[in-house]
């Protein structure tokens, strides 16, 4: 073995102590300021005393001060009397001190740049309580946060932590940005990857309220979401009490894993389900998604849940009318079961929570009243319509195709049609393995460039009476999927126009901004399906119980919702109040929780007016082509 100097050791152990950073160079710099400092006083001490001058009478505090003195300020020097001896002491402390004094300027600044560079990074601890994780990015957070800042308009300086494999200075600049205004929300952002459990631990998941998960831009984004809750939920140094998680899931197929993570802590939103869900009942009722849009948002009327002791032992049915700024809808039972829309005669009990959309928590508040201003005289009796056979046309194609047919299958009439025509090979081969349990319809499928003029005046469109546009999500970049889109609706739009007839279109797109653009041609119903899925993703981070409504609005098999014909319910032209509507529809084991105003009293190219949750009290005169939204199983 080689023998190892004494120097060597030195050497080695100084080089060590420097690997350390700045505060190491900092202490060698003040060991050796001190050093000289202490040499040049007793030199000095030594000096005056055998001169005899004025320094002999300093004591060697005073000595030491000047010679600190002279170190920090070696541009004095020049005044300096005395021997050879005395002069060149203070030459060398001069020198020492401009040595030490610009040294200590460099590695300050350098260091100072690097703890600014180490925060650019997002790598320091966030200390909040009680404050919204999200982890991810996607375009889906902008929604996400502008939510969650009206949501936390009435808390105590609320916060939202945000967790990316992202540059820390870019997420901030996108942000304020996209989400100029906040309000009193604050966002603070941090580098690191949701999976990693040491990236975890910056941003706190202990103490967080909610914890958002947001699908990563990649080819399997589910079991990148999978692992995100994992690595929360078992994490060595979780906190005991159960968290509180929501997180997308893109393939029903992971559901099951997923809830195998998760187990109680997490809500998982099926996303290809839910948007299927929600165009096979757009587009037979338009108008619906706008109203789904004003109950997920945070800027209007919301769902909530409220115990009412003074309504126990009455009925569901009479709750309906109990309040007059806010609309009952459902039940929580005493155990945590929810019913949107149960029997009217189900009685409330001690525990139980009525369900209602209102303004805020606090609106939700009985009217007092005993008697109710009900117009016998306008309630429509009920009618029913035996269901007929109708024909839908389908065009474009995703792999949501298949479950939105076979949800339309759920409300169509036997004897219905469905043509689907879509620029995709194996079209006819999917249906046939996805859809061969549908009773209720014939399904057609037809190869063909959707976005071609031929193509779509061969298909006869004025011949359908509901019409989807889907785009091209599986295949095509978002902005070129709706791009397909915005041309085919164009081409529909042209094809109104010159036979004279309007159309029912319900178009899906994936950037917001490209809806607003199409709505130049004026199709009934946009659903975007990034935005609609952000706004539930903040409705249920707020409140984890409404997964389970939204879960029970959107199945087939219990109540939706509905916008039907308000001469259904009232005889229109009459002076009535919203108690009327609410009562009509009661009687048909129906809620009801708003209307939509058709300009004129008729369909019309304007966007007809919505209004969720009025106030009961107000009075209406409904027209022909008005419409009422309800809640109910048919």
């Amino acid at each position: 073995m080689k023998n190892i100097t004494f120097r060597q050791r030195l050497r080695y152990a100084f080089d060590n102590t420097m690997s350390r950073g700045t505060p190491a160079i900092i202490a060698w710099l003040g060991i050796i300021s001190l050093v000289m400092i202490i040499a040049v006083a007793i030199i000095t001490g030594i000096v005056g005393r055998q001169q005899n001058d004025d320094t002999q009478s300093d004591d060697g505090f005073a000595l030491f001060w000047r010679a600190l003195l002279r170190t920090l300020d070696p541009g004095t020097m020049g005044g300096d009397k005395g021997n050879v001896l005395f002069l060149l002491a203070m030459l060398g402390i001069t020198l020492g001190g401009i040595f030490i004094v610009s040294t200590l300027i460099g590695v300050l600044s350098s260091g100072i740049e690097s703890k600014l560079d180490e925060l650019r990074k997002g790598r320091s601890l966030v200390i909040e309580r009680d404050h919204t994780l999200i982890l991810g990015w996607s375009d889906q957070i902008f929604t996400i946060l502008h939510e969650l800042s009206i949501a936390n308009a009435n808390q105590k300086k609320p916060c939202v932590v945000v967790l990316a494999d992202k540059d820390k200075v870019e997420m901030e600049d996108e942000i304020r940005a996209k989400v100029p205004d906040l309000g009193k929300t604050r966002v603070v952002c941090r580098t690191g990857s949701p999976l990693d459990l040491d990236d975890l631990e910056v941003v706190n998941p202990q103490d967080s309220r909610s914890i958002i998960v947001l699908s990563p831009l990649e080819e399997d984004p589910d079991s990148q979401v999978i692992k995100s809750v994992l690595a929360i939920t078992n994490n060595s140094k979780r906190r005991k009490e159960p968290y509180h998680i929501v997180a997308e899931i893109h393939d029903s197929k992971n559901l099951e894993a997923a809830g195998l993570v998760g187990r109680d802590e997490a809500q998982f939103i099926d996303v290809s389900d839910i948007i299927a869900r929600l165009i096979a009942q757009t587009c037979r009722q338009s108008g619906l998604s706008v109203v789904y849009t004003e109950l997920l948002d945070f800027g209007g009327a919301e769902i909530y849940f409220k115990e009412e002791p003074s309504l126990v032992g009455k009925s569901f049915g009479d709750a309906l009318l109990a309040y007059e700024t806010s609309c009952v809808i459902g039940m929580q039972f005493n155990g945590g079961r929810v019913a949107v829309n149960p029997p009217m005669d189900t009685i409330i009990k001690p525990g139980d929570k009525v369900i209602a959309i209102s303004e805020d928590d606090d609106t939700i508040k009985l009217s007092g009243l005993t008697t109710y201003p009900i117009d016998e005289s306008a309630i429509q009796e009920a009618t029913p319509i035996p269901p007929m056979p109708e024909r839908t046309l389908i065009i474009g194609w995703n792999k949501r195709a298949p479950t939105i047919i076979n949800e339309l299958d759920n409300y169509m009439a036997p004897g219905s049609e469905i043509t689907v025509v879509a620029d995709y090979r194996r079209g006819a081969e999917d249906l046939k393995r996805f859809c061969s349990n549908c009773k209720n319809i014939a399904i057609h499928y037809q190869e063909g460039d959707t976005t071609d003029r031929r193509t779509l005046d061969a298909l006869k469109p004025e011949e359908y009476p509901h019409i989807v546009v889907l785009c091209y999500s599986d295949s095509l970049s978002p902005q070129r999927a709706d791009a397909r889109t915005l041309i085919t609706l164009l081409h529909l739009r042209d094809i109104e126009f010159r036979l004279g007839e309007r159309f029912s279109i319900v178009s899906e797109m994936l950037d917001d901004r490209n809806r607003e653009l199409a709505e130049v041609t004026e199709a009934n119903d946009f659903i975007v399906s990034d935005r609609l899925l952000s706004l539930m993703l903040a409705q249920i981070s707020e409140n984890k119980h409404l997964k389970e409504v939204f879960a029970d609005i959107f199945d087939a098999e219990g109540s939706e919702i509905y916008v039907k014909p308000a001469t259904d319910y009232i005889i229109p032209g009459k002076s009535i109040t919203f108690y009327t509507v609410v009562e009509s529809a009661r009687r048909r084991g129906h809620v009801a929780i708003g209307y939509i105003i058709n300009k004129n009293g008729k369909e019309t190219t304007d966007r007809p007016a919505v209004i969720v949750n009025p106030t009961k009290a107000t009075m209406l005169t409904f027209s022909t082509g008005d419409r009422i939204i309800v809640i109910a199983e048919d």
